[in-house]
């Protein structure tokens, strides 16, 4: 028997958890499973071919909601195809209403929830209803699974969901065959969540299991020898038991190796030891995502979710000030009682922290979550089509949601690109706070059609001169020059483009050569010197603008830049 176990991720570089589970879960036993891993951007014809050629029994599809879509279609065209390939799903976007699904889709099986143990059982079934020369029951045997729901002629059964796993009985799900370089490597050192937000599928079960802590390093040691540079921890609340959390990072810190470990943390809870160690943390190592979603105490209590944004900031900004972990806070836009005011409120709360990234994200009312259950109490319109977003609540319009995708937009290139800071450090002080600033610049943005076309890496910064002229009336020599820097600084280029001024002084230039010959000026060979007429150096400690005719020599090998009067 051969069962293709098949993920539509929604990057190449991303590597599917539950596929490998399932596979290195029921490695003992005899049959022949193959992972298939394609991207929801691939062709479908292509997919379908594949997928074809493979010639399984079983097809089992892994369904998220970035991707159900197109198992939808999949499975459609291949029970057109051939119609004796019997179809499995599994997933969060088949587990909450998996009897119509079934009645809705062609397939035969839905695994709903965990799925290591039942998949394990429906395997052994398959393998014994294949063997077997005796007059038997499939719907009987089928019966006993629990998990699983099943279509047998027009009749759909669901036999109850199956109690958690213990956490001993998860096995690794990477081996020495996966080829892992050049991806992302997820991997999960619990299960479970301790909070209960309605808008998350963690809130429909409760409790927080663990791994044995030596597992969990010998694990992280093999990803590593692997060579894999970015290691995901899925965990819902990373840090939800102090004493775990704490260990895991001292072994990581102790590691030598290039590789990034990301976490998903509730800041406000990290312990005054546990900053104190991240203080010894190598630059790079770890990468925190903060869940803030609003600073809205009434919106928080709304959603089930009790934390205090005086607690997250207080520890957020202890780690900015270390400089050595990464943070991404979250914001979520549709919450239910927040109206564009109050999300404004939010926007410049986090904003003030100035973390390294931002990410403005929109309410999806997951199958499943409590929060598709009050969508009516809340006056809640959303997509019925996955990803289940947002239009409009009682408090906050389409409209309203309509300009904040605007702003998610541009706050995303622009800031979280990390390569406009002092651009941005321009314009911040001309407007009152930093959200009527974005809100005015994705305005700008959708009223000159640059959301709707691609535009090049150099007509964004240009937008900047636009923007200037239009919006605020000024034509700023000043601007110009920031721009220059912050376009030469960031993108490792020599050239300019054409809207930025450039004025060649051979004599200077020649000056600059053989102080560097001399070596007065340490550089690499790959450097560039670029003349500035105010003093860049000024503004990005100050963000003051003053006159001054100097250079500014950019190497390609070190991230600091010289500053240098001729």
């Amino acid at each position: 028997m051969k069962v293709v176990l098949t993920a539509l991720d929604s990057k190449f570089i991303h590597s599917n958890l539950a596929v490998r589970y399932l596979k290195e879960y029921t490695k003992n036993l005899n049959y022949n499973c193959v992972i298939r891993e394609f991207t929801v951007n691939d062709r479908e014809d292509k997919i379908l071919e594949e997928l074809i050629y493979e010639e399984p029994d079983i097809l089992a599809f892994s369904c998220y909601i970035w991707n159900i879509q197109m198992v939808k279609k999949l499975a459609s065209l291949i029970r057109l195809v051939n119609p004796k390939i019997k179809i499995l799903y599994g997933g969060p976007e088949v587990s909450y209403d998996s009897e119509i699904f079934l009645k809705e889709n062609p397939g035969e099986y839905v695994i709903c929830g965990e799925g290591e143990e039942t998949y394990y059982e429906f395997i052994e079934c398959q393998l014994k209803l294949g063997k077997s020369q005796e007059d038997i029951c499939v719907n009987d045997i089928l019966k006993k699974i629990k998990g699983l729901c099943f279509k047998m002629e027009d009749n759909i059964s669901f036999n109850g969901h199956r109690e958690l796993m213990n956490m001993n009985n998860v096995v690794f799900p990477y081996n020495e065959e996966d080829n892992l370089q050049n991806r992302i490597a997820y991997y999960e050192a619990s299960r479970g969540c301790p909070f209960n937000c309605k808008y998350c599928l963690s809130s429909t079960t409760h409790g927080v299991r663990f791994l044995n802590l030596d597992r969990v390093k010998s694990e992280i040691s093999f990803l590593i020898e692997k060579g894999v540079r970015l290691i995901k921890f899925v965990d819902r609340t990373f840090n939800c038991n102090a004493k775990f959390a704490t260990e895991v990072w001292k072994f990581l810190m102790s590691l030598d190796t290039e590789a990034t470990f990301h976490f998903e943390i509730s800041a406000d809870i990290l312990t005054d030891e546990q900053i104190k160690l991240l203080e010894l943390a190598p630059v790079g190592r770890i990468q925190f995502e903060v869940g803030v979603q609003t600073t809205n105490n009434q919106v928080l209590k709304n959603i089930n979710r009790y934390v205090n944004f005086k607690d997250i900031k207080e520890k957020v900004e202890e780690l900015e000030r270390i400089r050595n972990i990464k943070q991404h806070l979250d914001l979520i836009a549709g919450l239910p009682g927040e109206d564009f005011y109050s999300f404004k409120k939010s926007f410049n709360d986090v904003y003030s922290i100035k973390p390294e990234e931002i990410q403005l994200g929109f309410l999806k009312l997951l199958k499943g979550s409590d929060m598709r259950l009050e969508a009516e109490k809340w006056g809640m319109l959303y997509s019925p089509y996955p990803p289940y977003e947002i239009l409009s609540t009682r408090n906050i319009s389409y409209r309203e949601l309509l300009i904040l995708k605007r702003i998610e937009e541009v706050l995303d290139k622009y800031y979280n690109s990390r390569k406009f800071n002092n651009i941005l450090n321009y314009f911040l002080p001309k407007f009152e706070t930093p959200f009527d600033f974005y809100e005015k610049l994705g305005t700008f943005f959708h009223d000159k059609g640059y959301l709707n076309r691609n535009i090049s890496a150099a007509d964004y910064y240009k937008v900047f001169v636009e923007f200037s002229e239009e919006i605020l009336k000024e034509d700023s020599l000043s601007l110009k020059e920031i721009i220059k820097y912050d376009y030469l600084k960031f993108n490792k280029k020599k050239y300019l483009p054409e809207f930025l001024n450039r004025e060649r002084n051979k004599g200077e230039e020649r000056r600059i050569k053989e102080l560097i010959e001399k070596e007065k000026i340490k550089v690499s060979t790959s450097y560039h010197a670029e003349k500035f007429f105010i003093d860049i150096e000024l503004f990005i400690n100050t963000g003051r603008v003053k006159e001054r005719s100097h250079y500014v020599i950019f190497d390609l090998e070190n991230i600091k830049e010289k500053f240098i009067d001729i």
